[in-house]
């Protein structure tokens, strides 16, 4: 029997200032939309619809337009930056169309034709200060690439800072794929922070985390073991990319490929047969790759792809996907998800491969508070009297320490 085709759309830029995050979330779409085809499991195939932004902002509503418009999709999983997701925002309502989003981002939104995959502020930034603050103290340096992701997320860290008792000892912005981070280092090397939040993106964080690599050679103080650079968004697709200067990094993320879960050593095995023995896997790829299993189980229970039946049905109970079951909440439309925090290791190695150590985890899923209004900031930081980070507090994500 012929299945129905169902077009979905794949919106990410492959090339650009942010193209390694790119590549991986396509590469993430495209693994789950193959998988899902040759399952045998339902009585559809998707069509995977490529559209490239190329990082340019202005170009993701074009694209979207001519994917729903042009190409029947109704369904689009794509938008790496919160930029790009605003910018596509008018063109889901004007074809009552959905976006998969599945990036971690800043918060303080729910829009009724968004389906949020990726960590929202207590599921990201949140747990991050949780383990950073106790660990290293509570005055910070913010950066960040200069649209609505550096400055929300830098916003809601200035907060957090205040009603622990710390403080911003300065926070800075450049452009999408600038460079030029001399300045920067100085005005760090001068500060002397207790440690340093990193809200830049692609080539522009690349180019200060080599920096800062240099600096802490130059002057113990700024090595990672005293004042580590800490970050809601660096994951295993940039590794390759800056090498040494990864080592010691901190992030924060919902997914690491160091992982020991059943689903998720056979998820890695099934994606290392298609992606090869080296290949790294990331929260970047898994978004995407839940999105569609998602989108495809869905459709199964509706009996169609129309987007407001979707909306309507996938939200509240667990739907299974390979690497375990994702519940949606309907009041957000965001997912519960799981934060984890880790410390990348080997970077610095040639025989050694670059990996994230887990140094922090939450044992269940974590409800999604987008706009942090479950959370308590004048609680505070939970200190250890050992001076190690204690993670485990009433109010915000429950953390346990992974050794």
């Amino acid at each position: 029997m012929t299945r129905q085709e169902i077009p979905v759309g794949v919106l990410f830029s492959s090339v650009g200032p942010y193209a390694e995050i790119g590549r991986e979330a396509r590469e993430g779409a495209r693994a789950a939309i193959d998988e899902i085809n040759a399952s045998g499991d339902f009585g559809f195939r998707f069509t995977c619809v490529e559209a490239d932004p190329q990082g340019e902002a202005d170009r993701y509503a074009v694209l979207a337009e001519r994917l729903m418009r042009e190409e029947g999709c109704r369904h689009i999983i794509g938008c790496q930056t919160s930029w790009s997701r605003k910018e596509v925002l008018p063109v889901l309502e004007r074809h009552q169309g959905v976006l998969w989003y599945t990036a971690p981002y800043e918060g303080f939104e729910s829009h009724d034709r968004v389906l949020y995959t990726g960590a929202c502020p207590n599921q990201n930034v949140v747990p991050l200060f949780q383990y950073a603050v106790p660990a290293f103290g509570n005055r910070a340096y913010l950066l960040g690439s200069n649209y609505i992701w550096g400055w929300e997320v830098n916003r809601i860290a200035r907060e957090l800072l205040g009603a622990d008792g710390g403080c911003v000892l300065g926070e800075r912005y450049i452009p999408i794929g600038d460079e030029q981070v001399a300045h920067l280092i100085e005005e760090i090397r001068e500060k002397r922070p207790d440690f340093i939040l990193n809200n830049l993106i692609g080539t522009s964080s690349y180019a200060f985390l080599r920096a800062y690599r240099a600096l802490g050679r130059e002057d113990p103080f700024f090595l990672p073991s005293r004042c580590p650079v800490i970050s809601c968004n660096l994951t295993e697709a940039e590794l390759p990319v800056l090498g040494a200067a990864a080592e010691g990094v901190i992030s924060t993320s919902t997914y690491f490929e160091t992982l020991d879960t059943a689903d998720n050593r056979a998820f890695l095995a099934r994606m290392r047969l298609l992606r090869g023995a080296d290949a790294q896997i990331s929260a970047m790829f898994t978004g995407p790759y839940l999105a569609a299993w998602l989108l495809a189980r869905a459709i199964a229970e509706t009996g169609k792809a129309d987007p407001q039946g979707i909306i309507a049905r996938l939200p509240d109970r667990p739907r299974p996907t390979p690497l375990g079951p994702v519940v949606i909440d309907r009041q957000t439309q965001h997912a519960h998800l799981t934060p984890h925090i880790g410390v990348v290791e080997g970077a610095a190695s040639v025989r050694d491969r670059a990996r994230f150590r887990l140094v922090g985890t939450r044992p269940a899923p974590l409800a999604p508070d987008p706009y942090l209004v479950d959370y308590d900031p004048h609680a505070g930081f939970a200190r250890a009297p050992s001076g190690a980070a204690s993670l485990d507090r009433e109010t915000g994500p429950q953390l346990r320490l992974v050794t």
